[in-house]
């Protein structure tokens, strides 16, 4: 990062702004809101911000968002990772609560299946059932 403000133009034009940090801020954002499947959207919101604070740095412009673009696409990799890592662990107890919540039709029925899989994940993960989140509503 450069403590350069970038300076009008010798023929008077204002200097150049670079938008595709913004663009990179939208696509983390969206990359980080919808993990896993965001992770594409993450990956191209880095590399936006990367693109756009190079052609702000050869141009001497700015690029407002390109770090900002950057930091959510980097944050937005990391919590797709993590989601992956728990669709991995996790898989089983998860589709075994999927099917048990579809054969539930009532209220009490439910209740089983959020036991259950409180259960099996608590087991799975050597953590106590209270601590272990509901998927259910």
């Amino acid at each position: 990062m450069t403590d350069e403000t970038p300076q009008p133009r010798a023929d008077g034009q204002q200097p150049t702004v670079e938008k595709g940090g913004l663009w990179g801020v939208f696509l983390a954002a969206i990359g980080l809101m919808w993990p896993p499947f965001g992770m594409p959207f993450s990956l191209i919101g880095i590399v936006q911000g990367r693109k756009a604070r190079k052609a702000a740095r050869a141009n001497r412009g700015q690029a407002p968002g390109a770090v900002l673009s950057m930091v959510l696409g980097w944050v937005g990799l990391v919590v797709s990772v993590f989601a992956i890592a728990g669709y991995a662990v996790f898989w089983n107890e998860y589709t075994a609560y999927r099917d048990c919540s579809a054969r539930a039709l009532t209220t009490s029925a439910q209740q089983e299946c959020d036991d259950a899989w409180r259960a099996d994940v608590a087991e799975r993960a050597g953590i106590p059932e209270e601590e272990v989140p509901a998927l259910g509503s």
